[in-house]
Protein backbone atom coordinates (compact mmCIF):
# COMPACT_ATOMS: atom_id res chain seq x y z
CA UNK A 1 0.00 0.00 0.00
CA UNK A 2 1.20 3.46 -1.02
CA UNK A 3 -0.03 6.48 1.44
CA UNK A 4 1.32 10.28 1.78
CA UNK A 5 1.00 13.06 3.69
CA UNK A 6 1.75 16.80 2.26
CA UNK A 7 1.73 18.78 5.04
CA UNK A 8 2.89 20.91 8.70
CA UNK A 9 4.79 20.49 11.42
CA UNK A 10 4.43 22.26 15.02
CA UNK A 11 7.53 21.59 18.00
CA UNK A 12 5.00 20.95 20.91
CA UNK A 13 5.26 21.76 24.33
CA UNK A 14 2.98 19.83 26.40
CA UNK A 15 2.16 20.78 30.30
CA UNK A 16 -0.12 18.68 32.29
CA UNK A 17 -1.83 20.46 34.40
CA UNK A 18 -4.90 20.22 37.28
CA UNK A 19 -6.64 22.70 34.90
CA UNK A 20 -5.66 25.39 32.70
CA UNK A 21 -4.79 29.00 34.58
CA UNK A 22 -6.84 32.13 34.51
CA UNK A 23 -5.19 35.33 33.99
CA UNK A 24 -2.72 36.16 36.61
CA UNK A 25 -2.68 32.43 38.31
CA UNK A 26 0.25 30.34 38.29
CA UNK A 27 -0.14 26.58 37.72
CA UNK A 28 2.02 23.49 38.34
CA UNK A 29 2.55 20.46 35.64
CA UNK A 30 1.88 17.16 36.82
CA UNK A 31 3.81 15.99 33.58
CA UNK A 32 5.01 17.12 30.65
CA UNK A 33 6.12 16.03 26.97
CA UNK A 34 8.22 18.13 24.04
CA UNK A 35 8.17 17.15 20.89
CA UNK A 36 7.25 17.37 16.58
CA UNK A 37 3.56 17.11 16.10
CA UNK A 38 0.78 19.73 13.93
CA UNK A 39 -1.29 18.00 12.08
CA UNK A 40 0.41 16.42 9.23
CA UNK A 41 3.46 14.97 11.60
CA UNK A 42 0.86 13.25 13.58
CA UNK A 43 -1.33 11.77 10.80
CA UNK A 44 2.77 11.01 8.88
CA UNK A 45 2.99 8.96 11.96
CA UNK A 46 -0.04 7.33 12.21
CA UNK A 47 -0.17 6.12 8.58
CA UNK A 48 3.61 4.96 8.53
CA UNK A 49 2.62 2.64 11.78
CA UNK A 50 -0.36 1.50 9.57
CA UNK A 51 0.93 0.67 6.14
CA UNK A 52 4.67 0.49 7.34
CA UNK A 53 6.11 3.63 5.36
CA UNK A 54 5.27 7.21 4.55
CA UNK A 55 6.37 9.77 2.99
CA UNK A 56 5.72 13.08 4.38
CA UNK A 57 5.76 16.40 2.32
CA UNK A 58 6.68 19.47 4.51
CA UNK A 59 8.52 22.16 4.74
CA UNK A 60 10.54 23.34 8.09
CA UNK A 61 12.63 26.01 9.67
CA UNK A 62 16.36 25.31 8.78
CA UNK A 63 16.78 25.84 12.49
CA UNK A 64 17.22 23.81 15.77
CA UNK A 65 13.68 22.59 16.38
CA UNK A 66 13.31 22.29 12.51
CA UNK A 67 16.18 20.10 12.08
CA UNK A 68 15.03 18.21 15.52
CA UNK A 69 11.78 17.79 14.43
CA UNK A 70 12.65 16.24 10.94
CA UNK A 71 15.03 13.90 13.42
CA UNK A 72 12.27 13.06 15.62
CA UNK A 73 9.98 12.26 13.02
CA UNK A 74 12.10 9.49 11.17
CA UNK A 75 13.03 8.19 14.42
CA UNK A 76 9.49 7.12 14.23
CA UNK A 77 9.30 5.60 11.49
CA UNK A 78 8.13 8.67 9.08
CA UNK A 79 10.41 9.74 5.50
CA UNK A 80 10.20 13.14 6.20
CA UNK A 81 10.94 15.41 2.51
CA UNK A 82 11.32 19.12 3.71
CA UNK A 83 11.84 22.28 2.21
CA UNK A 84 13.84 24.05 4.11
CA UNK A 85 12.79 27.86 5.22
CA UNK A 86 14.95 30.62 6.90
CA UNK A 87 12.62 31.27 9.52
CA UNK A 88 12.03 30.12 12.50
CA UNK A 89 9.93 26.49 13.50
CA UNK A 90 6.23 27.24 14.00
CA UNK A 91 5.70 26.10 17.63
CA UNK A 92 2.71 25.55 19.98
CA UNK A 93 1.92 25.42 23.74
CA UNK A 94 -0.47 22.78 25.03
CA UNK A 95 -2.24 22.64 27.96
CA UNK A 96 -3.69 19.30 29.15
CA UNK A 97 -6.37 19.26 31.91
CA UNK A 98 -7.28 17.29 34.22
CA UNK A 99 -10.46 15.68 32.05
CA UNK A 100 -7.51 15.34 29.19
CA UNK A 101 -8.84 18.18 27.07
CA UNK A 102 -6.19 19.97 25.45
CA UNK A 103 -5.79 23.87 25.12
CA UNK A 104 -3.20 25.32 22.26
CA UNK A 105 -1.27 28.45 21.82
CA UNK A 106 0.40 28.47 17.89
CA UNK A 107 3.20 30.26 17.87
CA UNK A 108 4.64 31.29 14.09
CA UNK A 109 2.34 30.42 10.59
CA UNK A 110 1.19 26.95 9.20
CA UNK A 111 4.69 26.10 6.90
CA UNK A 112 3.49 24.07 4.01
CA UNK A 113 5.19 22.77 1.09
CA UNK A 114 5.28 24.74 -2.14
CA UNK A 115 4.70 22.48 -5.53
CA UNK A 116 8.09 24.20 -6.39
CA UNK A 117 9.95 23.28 -3.50
CA UNK A 118 11.65 20.67 -5.38
CA UNK A 119 10.01 17.31 -3.33
CA UNK A 120 9.59 14.28 -4.40
CA UNK A 121 5.55 14.74 -5.39
CA UNK A 122 6.09 11.66 -8.74
CA UNK A 123 6.07 9.99 -5.78
CA UNK A 124 2.26 10.27 -5.15
CA UNK A 125 1.01 9.58 -8.50
CA UNK A 126 -0.99 6.57 -8.41
CA UNK A 127 -0.23 6.28 -4.53
CA UNK A 128 -3.72 4.53 -3.15
CA UNK A 129 -4.25 7.67 -0.90
CA UNK A 130 -2.93 10.92 -0.19
CA UNK A 131 -4.09 13.28 3.31
CA UNK A 132 -3.64 17.19 3.04
CA UNK A 133 -3.12 19.56 6.25
CA UNK A 134 -0.89 22.20 4.08
CA UNK A 135 0.64 23.17 1.56
CA UNK A 136 -0.10 25.83 -1.72
CA UNK A 137 -2.59 25.41 -4.29
CA UNK A 138 -0.07 24.23 -6.92
CA UNK A 139 0.98 20.87 -3.69
CA UNK A 140 -2.82 20.38 -3.82
CA UNK A 141 -2.62 19.73 -7.13
CA UNK A 142 0.30 17.15 -7.15
CA UNK A 143 -1.51 15.65 -4.03
CA UNK A 144 -4.66 15.25 -6.34
CA UNK A 145 -2.21 12.84 -8.19
CA UNK A 146 -3.48 10.13 -5.62
CA UNK A 147 -6.05 7.73 -6.20
CA UNK A 148 -8.03 9.10 -3.12
CA UNK A 149 -7.40 12.47 -1.74
CA UNK A 150 -8.42 13.44 1.77
CA UNK A 151 -7.97 16.80 2.93
CA UNK A 152 -8.79 19.17 6.42
CA UNK A 153 -10.94 21.88 6.37
CA UNK A 154 -7.88 23.29 8.17
CA UNK A 155 -6.09 24.17 4.52
CA UNK A 156 -9.14 26.19 3.41
CA UNK A 157 -6.93 28.44 1.58
CA UNK A 158 -5.34 25.98 -0.78
CA UNK A 159 -8.68 24.43 -0.64
CA UNK A 160 -10.59 27.11 -2.08
CA UNK A 161 -8.21 28.21 -4.63
CA UNK A 162 -6.90 25.09 -6.16
CA UNK A 163 -10.05 24.36 -8.52
CA UNK A 164 -9.49 20.52 -7.22
CA UNK A 165 -11.98 17.86 -6.11
CA UNK A 166 -11.32 16.22 -2.91
CA UNK A 167 -12.59 12.72 -2.24
CA UNK A 168 -12.72 13.27 1.73
CA UNK A 169 -13.12 16.46 3.40
CA UNK A 170 -12.67 16.23 7.51
CA UNK A 171 -14.23 18.92 9.00
CA UNK A 172 -15.31 19.91 12.65
CA UNK A 173 -19.21 20.61 13.95
CA UNK A 174 -18.07 22.11 16.75
CA UNK A 175 -15.15 23.95 15.83
CA UNK A 176 -15.89 26.97 14.07
CA UNK A 177 -12.92 27.68 12.06
CA UNK A 178 -12.73 23.95 10.90
CA UNK A 179 -16.65 23.96 9.45
CA UNK A 180 -17.04 23.33 6.05
CA UNK A 181 -20.25 25.20 4.38
CA UNK A 182 -21.94 24.46 0.95
CA UNK A 183 -19.67 27.19 -1.64
CA UNK A 184 -16.50 26.85 0.60
CA UNK A 185 -14.53 24.74 -2.11
CA UNK A 186 -14.98 24.26 -5.94
CA UNK A 187 -15.87 21.75 -6.68
CA UNK A 188 -16.96 20.71 -3.43
CA UNK A 189 -16.07 17.41 -1.90
CA UNK A 190 -17.57 14.05 -2.49
CA UNK A 191 -17.96 13.38 1.18
CA UNK A 192 -17.50 15.82 4.19
CA UNK A 193 -17.02 14.10 7.38
CA UNK A 194 -17.97 16.61 10.30
CA UNK A 195 -16.30 15.33 13.80
CA UNK A 196 -17.80 15.66 16.85
CA UNK A 197 -15.67 14.34 19.34
CA UNK A 198 -16.73 11.72 21.87
CA UNK A 199 -20.32 11.77 20.18
CA UNK A 200 -18.40 10.35 17.36
CA UNK A 201 -20.14 12.58 14.08
CA UNK A 202 -21.72 12.53 10.52
CA UNK A 203 -20.77 11.58 7.00
CA UNK A 204 -22.70 13.45 4.44
CA UNK A 205 -22.29 13.17 0.47
CA UNK A 206 -22.39 15.54 -2.72
CA UNK A 207 -26.17 14.58 -2.89
CA UNK A 208 -26.52 15.66 1.20
CA UNK A 209 -27.77 12.40 2.45
CA UNK A 210 -25.97 12.45 5.55
CA UNK A 211 -25.62 9.04 8.22
CA UNK A 212 -24.09 9.06 11.70
CA UNK A 213 -21.34 7.31 12.89
CA UNK A 214 -20.57 6.54 16.94
CA UNK A 215 -17.10 6.93 18.53
CA UNK A 216 -14.91 3.86 19.13
CA UNK A 217 -14.57 2.57 22.44
CA UNK A 218 -11.80 4.06 24.75
CA UNK A 219 -9.39 0.65 24.58
CA UNK A 220 -8.07 1.31 27.65
CA UNK A 221 -8.09 5.20 29.99
CA UNK A 222 -8.02 8.04 28.44
CA UNK A 223 -4.83 10.11 29.18
CA UNK A 224 -5.27 12.90 26.72
CA UNK A 225 -6.38 14.13 23.79
CA UNK A 226 -4.13 16.11 21.79
CA UNK A 227 -3.74 14.69 18.18
CA UNK A 228 -6.54 12.37 18.09
CA UNK A 229 -8.56 14.14 15.61
CA UNK A 230 -5.04 13.85 13.00
CA UNK A 231 -4.76 10.21 14.60
CA UNK A 232 -8.97 9.97 13.15
CA UNK A 233 -7.68 11.67 9.76
CA UNK A 234 -4.95 9.48 9.38
CA UNK A 235 -7.24 6.19 9.88
CA UNK A 236 -9.56 7.09 7.70
CA UNK A 237 -6.99 7.75 5.15
CA UNK A 238 -5.61 4.36 5.40
CA UNK A 239 -9.17 2.60 5.61
CA UNK A 240 -9.87 4.25 2.18
CA UNK A 241 -6.32 3.25 0.94
CA UNK A 242 -7.08 -0.29 2.16
CA UNK A 243 -10.46 -0.38 0.19
CA UNK A 244 -12.93 -0.01 2.54
CA UNK A 245 -16.01 1.81 2.60
CA UNK A 246 -16.24 5.07 3.42
CA UNK A 247 -18.46 3.65 6.50
CA UNK A 248 -15.92 1.12 7.19
CA UNK A 249 -13.04 3.77 6.88
CA UNK A 250 -14.85 6.12 9.14
CA UNK A 251 -14.96 3.51 11.72
CA UNK A 252 -11.52 2.74 11.83
CA UNK A 253 -10.42 6.32 11.82
CA UNK A 254 -12.12 6.58 15.26
CA UNK A 255 -10.69 3.35 16.26
CA UNK A 256 -7.12 5.12 15.80
CA UNK A 257 -8.61 8.39 17.13
CA UNK A 258 -9.71 6.51 20.27
CA UNK A 259 -6.28 4.67 21.24
CA UNK A 260 -4.47 7.77 20.23
CA UNK A 261 -6.45 8.97 23.55
CA UNK A 262 -5.10 6.58 25.43
CA UNK A 263 -1.21 7.51 25.40
CA UNK A 264 0.43 10.79 26.86
CA UNK A 265 1.15 12.55 23.35
CA UNK A 266 -0.10 11.73 19.77
CA UNK A 267 2.41 8.82 19.46
CA UNK A 268 2.32 6.45 22.44
CA UNK A 269 -1.34 5.28 22.22
CA UNK A 270 -1.35 5.35 18.05
CA UNK A 271 -2.88 1.93 16.72
CA UNK A 272 -0.07 -0.83 15.47
CA UNK A 273 0.34 -2.45 12.48
CA UNK A 274 -2.31 -4.97 11.65
CA UNK A 275 -4.23 -3.98 15.42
Amino acid sequence: MRVAVVGHVEWIEMAVVERVPVAGEIVHARDSWVGPAGGGGVAAVQLARLAGECPFMTALGDDELGHHAKDRLERLGVRVEAAWLAEPQRRAFVHVDATGERTITVIGDRMGPKADDGLPWRELEGADAAYFTAGDPAALRQARGARTLVATMRAIEALATAGVEVDVLVSSANDPAERYGPGDIHPPPRLVVRTEGADGGTLETADGVVSRWPAAPLPAEPVDTYGAGDTFAAGLTYGLAAGMSPDDAVAFGARCGAACVTGRGPYEGALPRGA
